[in-house]
Formats: structure tokens, sequence, C-alpha cells
């Protein structure tokens, strides 16, 4: 059984995220949902979020599971809000990679020993090759490290869930420069999602519009292996890498990886309040 796709567009950080379902069943996934986040103001807001949740809402659907990607650079999670505010029983998951992405960060952002790194904070970590079910869809994890040490894809149906491994083809693929990435590695993961049957449907988590084309969210493997322009068909793994590593040493840093990495780490929680009732997040000097 393939699934229904309703993609979400987040235009200020370019990400999509995904309510997944079938027709006839009630059951329903949220992949990558963004909490908005003003940089200037420190402000958050759940107005993209409470989109997903009028959807939800509207077509009377059970969400059974919030699936994380990987720990995003470049926008905060609603994870934890949806699942605190409206859906208590559904599963917040992420690769078991993410354990090495807290262990990365703890010191970057000086957490502190108590500041637990073994992925409590989810209530799932998905391990390479799991299956588990959305109602009468069958998904399946695939661990798709490189871009960060966390990242998956999720195959559920006909339907691939790529994160920042894959962009549009025209997008190519994501940057390998931050701890746990490396450009070798997202190669063979990516190769692995190529082993899929070319139908199979590709929906990415950011999209950019090169060129100045409209926004786009799917694409094929079939599309991906012809025409990806980074990593289509007859580009060998050092052709890749050497490719990767100087596009990677040219690009700024994303605008919100400081606030986003502290609270995606915290599966989308912001930082406990302290004494005087006001949550902080940590900006590290000359450390990124």
């Amino acid at each position: 059984m393939n699934p229904v796709v309703r993609p979400f567009f987040h235009a200020d950080s370019n990400t999509w995220s995904y309510v997944v379902h079938t027709d006839d069943a009630a059951d329903a996934v949220i992949i990558d949902p963004v909490l908005d986040f003003d940089a200037k103001s420190a402000r958050t807001s759940t107005a993209s979020a409470q989109a997903i949740v009028d959807y939800v809402a509207t077509h009377g659907l059970h969400v059974r599971w919030l699936l994380e990607t990987h720990a995003h650079a470049d926008h905060l999670s609603a994870a934890h809000w949806l699942k605190t505010t409206h859906w208590p029983q559904a599963m917040l998951a992420i690769g078991v990679g993410i354990r090495s992405v807290q262990k990365a960060f703890r010191p970057i952002f000086n957490l502190g020993e108590h500041f637990p790194v073994d992925g409590s904070q989810f209530d799932h970590l998905f391990v390479d090759g799991e299956d588990f079910d959305i109602g009468p869809l069958h998904a399946r994890v695939i661990a798709a490290p490189g871009h960060t040490s966390d990242s998956n894809a999720y195959l559920i149906g006909d339907a691939l869930f790529t994160g920042d491994s894959l962009f549009m083809p025209d997008g190519g693929t994501a940057r390998c420069d931050f701890p746990g990435g490396d450009a070798a590695t997202l190669y063979r993961s990516i190769h692995k999602l190529f082993a899929l049957p070319d139908a199979t449907r590709v929906f990415i988590c950011h999209d950019y519009g090169p060129g100045g084309r409209e926004v786009a969210c799917e694409t094929s493997i079939g599309e991906q292996k012809r025409a990806n322009i980074h990593v289509r068909n007859g580009i060998d793994e050092a052709a890749f890498v050497t490719m990767r590593e100087a596009r990677d040493a040219s690009l700024a840093m994303p605008a919100l990886i400081l606030p986003a990495v502290q609270v995606n780490l915290r599966a989308g929680a912001l930082p406990e309040p302290e004494d005087n009732g006001t949550r902080y997040l940590k900006l590290p000097v000359d450390r990124i």
C-alpha cells in the first residue's frame, strides 16, 4: 500500500515537512515539523506547526509517530510541542546516531555531565533496517549517515523521505562538514538509496529553488540517478568527495545552527527555565 503525502513548506528555512497517511485509514506520521523562530528577537511561534495540526484534525487522523530525519542545523523542531500539546501517545523518534551528535555538541554548548547523551530525550531510537507500521502502511528505516552521523531515510510504501542527504536533482546533496559528517560516507549512503526501484518517490527536506525556479519537494530515485548534479550515475566516490569538500569549505554556517542544534538535541524541547522563569539558548563564541 502506498501513502498519501501532504507536504508543508516553511519558507523562512526552506524546509519541507510531511504528513503521511492513507486515504482509507486514520493512522498518520509526521516527518520533520518546524517550530518558527525569529533569530532577531529569539521568539518562537507555532504557526507553521499549527497548519499541520489543522490538517490532521480536518482529515480525522491519529498521529502514531513524530519522525526526525536527523538533528537539524537550520531550523528548530516542533516535534516536542506537537507531542506535548496534541499527541502525547505519538512516538517521537530519530536514528540511534543521535547519541554521537549529542556527545559531539555537549562540550560545545557546555551542557554538563548531567545532560544525557544516550538519546533518552526521544521515545525511540531507530537502527538501520528497522521495520515499523503506520496502520496498514509498512515503513523501513534506512540509515543514511554522511551529512550527519544520525541521518536516516524513511521508506514508507513507495515514498522515501531522505532528510538532507539528497536535494532535488538540480540542488545536489547536503554539506558534510558538521561534526560527524563525512563526504565518502554520504556517497555510500546515497548509493544505498539508489538501489531502490527507480519509481520510488523521493521527498526531500529542503529546497532553495536553484536558478529562481519554484520550490519543489518530490522527485524519484530514477531521476536522481539520471540528473543529480552532484551524485548522478557516472560520478565516482573520489570525484564526489573532492567536489563536496571543496564546496563545503566555501559555505557559511546555517543562520540558525546555534539555536537549532541545542534545541534539536533535546528532541525539540527548549532548555528548562532558569530561576527568573526565562529560558536561555547559548552562543558559544569562536567554537563553530
